[in-house]
């Protein structure tokens, strides 16, 4: 429970940290969610998950709206999503997923090793070619922004028939 909130149907909650952990690793994209002077923003970003440091990165241009709205205030809320599909049978249809919800802080990355974890990471989780990666890496490592987002809090969902 967060914030006094609870789980309305217990059956679907992954109550398990390690199942919670699994989905942000599998999940290629996550949605974050910020506020700005009162203002909502919504953003989907390729991410890397850190199961170790208990953190997401991701990379972008080093000017843009979410960096504003992340500079102003580094309190997020995001979700990964892994779609399974839609079920259908006889007496029942639905579409079936796995989620987590996630709270954190953002911070800005300038550590060029931790850059470079970053965007390995990130890359892996996108499935990204090995091939050339180091070359790219490194032009581009020293100009790009690299956000950090420490998750403090995450809860999960899934429906009845997906197993995580």
């Amino acid at each position: 429970m967060v914030d006094g909130y609870h789980m309305r149907r217990e059956d679907k909650e992954i109550k398990d940290p390690a199942k919670l952990r699994r989905i942000l690793g599998e999940a290629r994209h996550v949605t974050v969610a910020m506020c700005r002077d009162n203002t909502p923003y919504l953003v989907s970003l390729s991410h890397g998950y850190d199961e170790e440091g208990g953190c997401i990165y991701f990379h972008c241009a080093g000017e843009g709206k979410k960096l504003d709205y992340m500079r102003a205030n580094p309190a997020v809320w995001g979700q990964a999503v892994l779609d399974h599909g839609f079920f259908v049978a006889s007496d029942d249809c639905r579409q079936e997923f796995a989620s987590v919800m996630f709270r954190g802080t953002v911070e800005f990355v300038e550590d060029m090793d931790e850059k470079r974890r970053a965007f390995i990471l990130t890359n892996r989780q996108l499935e990204a070619p090995s091939e050339g990666l180091q070359r790219i890496m490194d032009e581009h490592l020293a100009r790009a922004t690299v956000g950090k987002i420490s998750l403090d809090h995450m809860t999960g969902k899934k429906t009845t028939g997906v197993e995580v």
